[in-house]
């Protein structure tokens, strides 16, 4: 334990994801310095009722053992191992997890010392897992018996069927493979998931009880039951829009979300450790915060839900919010959400929030579902390090209920720090500072 007064600092050293701009750190900053979108026309499933027709998909993940960066032999053979429990969500978010390591050089840690702290949203199985066995129980006869699904139905599905789906089997996995043994949890917080798996990592360190975490999330709303629940629950960008101008966060015009999947991690590690084996180190982590503000009648309330998630990054960061280099919103790009988040950037920043630059990543590749918080934290956190911000695609007019000052032409500094909001429907919100050593 850290027997100081001073709270342990606490810094990133490696970068990793699986995003619609490509499967790593370097293919999405070029295509964030580029303008490049990665929402397109639909591939992983057909148009559903012209509702639904384009997203940002990762077209680059197969899947396939090249898509998990550069492994050692022995991990290499053991993630092959393990594909056939994996889903879609988990593979990405075990070849992002990978990426970071790599990216962090990490090969000589001590394991007990050495944790996971990994979001997801919940992970549902697709209908074809289930089709044998309905096929079965009479579902092509007209007449579904219920009564033979356990002695004749279930037999039909794969013994390990539920291993795939399980919310923590990606942090268990990435510990596995890579011999981490210290803390490990797995939240499924939907899109607030990568911020708290930072948020409860750094605590972590902080408290003593590890010296490097792997945190991160996978998520997706491009799926044949969550693109349903998207289109029954939440307001979605016109279809009709062109695919690569449907995100517009915070625009006049923006006329909702677009549906998308990903996955993102970052090692974080005690300054002195870094320091000791010669890291690079991206940023530190300053302050963090969360928030969740419903009334009697469990209505969420975004907007102060957001505020309160700032006003605690700030304080236990020991600085204000005119300090801040440049935020990078939530930016869900739904007409409600904006404004709230909107406001409660306003209440917040004051004076400042009149030029603090602000950025929405969404306007790239949509709503990642839980990935998005932290695909769009490492976006930021490439912003420091090159010093300039990526532009907010199609911020074309700015709208009076969003009174910020959007980046939309890519050519102002970073700042020396940033601030990383994310927001779920139900108002549980939360904020990452983060800044340059």
């Amino acid at each position: 334990m850290n027997s100081s007064d001073s709270p342990r600092r606490v810094v990133i050293t490696g970068l990793g994801l699986i995003s619609p701009l490509g499967n790593t750190v370097d293919q999405m900053q070029g295509s964030l310095a580029s303008g490049r979108s990665g929402v397109e026309p639909l591939t992983l499933l057909p148009p559903i009722e012209d509702l639904v027709t384009f997203a940002g998909e990762c077209r680059e993940f197969t899947g396939d053992i090249d898509n998990f960066g550069p492994l050692e032999k022995d991990v290499k053979k053991a993630i092959r191992k393990a594909l056939k429990v994996m889903c879609r969500e988990t593979m990405m978010a075990i070849a992002s997890a990978q990426q970071a390591l790599a990216d962090a050089k990490v090969s000589d840690v001590e394991p007990e010392r050495s944790g996971v702290l990994f979001g997801s949203d919940y992970m549902l199985s697709p209908p074809d897992d289930f089709v044998d066995g309905m096929v079965k129980c009479g579902a092509r006869e007209g007449e579904f018996r219920y009564s033979d699904w356990g002695s004749m139905g279930l037999e039909q599905m794969s013994p390990l069927w539920m291993l795939k789906f399980l919310p923590n089997m990606p942090g268990s996995h990435i510990a596995i493979i890579n011999d981490l043994r210290g803390p490990n949890n797995s939240l499924t917080m939907r899109e607030t998931s990568s911020l708290m798996a930072v948020r409860e990592a750094v605590h972590t360190i902080q408290r003593g009880h590890a010296d490097l975490m792997l945190a991160g999330a996978t998520g997706t709303r491009v799926h044949s039951f969550k693109t349903i629940h998207a289109i029954q629950t939440e307001q979605l960008a016109n279809s009709e829009c062109p695919p690569a101008e449907a995100s517009r966060p915070f625009d006049a015009k923006r006329s909702g979300m677009v549906v998308g999947e990903g996955a993102g991690s970052i090692v974080l590690e005690e300054l002195e450790s870094a320091r000791q084996r010669g890291a690079t180190i991206y940023g530190e982590v300053l302050g963090t915060g969360s928030s969740i503000v419903t009334d009697t009648h469990l209505k969420g309330n975004r907007s102060q839900a957001l505020a309160n998630a700032m006003r605690s990054a700030f304080e236990s960061a020991n600085l204000t919010a005119d300090q801040c280099g440049h935020i990078n919103a939530h930016g869900l790009a739904t007409t409600a959400a904006d404004a709230e988040e909107a406001t409660a950037i306003g209440e917040v920043f004051g004076k400042a929030a009149e030029s603090v630059p602000v950025v929405a990543a969404k306007s790239y590749f949509g709503n990642l579902g839980a990935g998005s918080g932290m695909v769009e934290l490492i976006a930021s956190t490439l912003a420091l390090t090159s010093g300039r911000l990526f532009a907010t695609l199609n911020y074309t007019n700015p709208d009076p209920a969003c009174p910020l000052n959007l980046s939309a032409d890519g050519d102002r500094p970073a700042g020396s720090s940033f601030l990383k909001l994310s927001v779920t429907p139900q108002a549980q919100a939360a904020a990452v500072l983060i800044a340059r050593v």
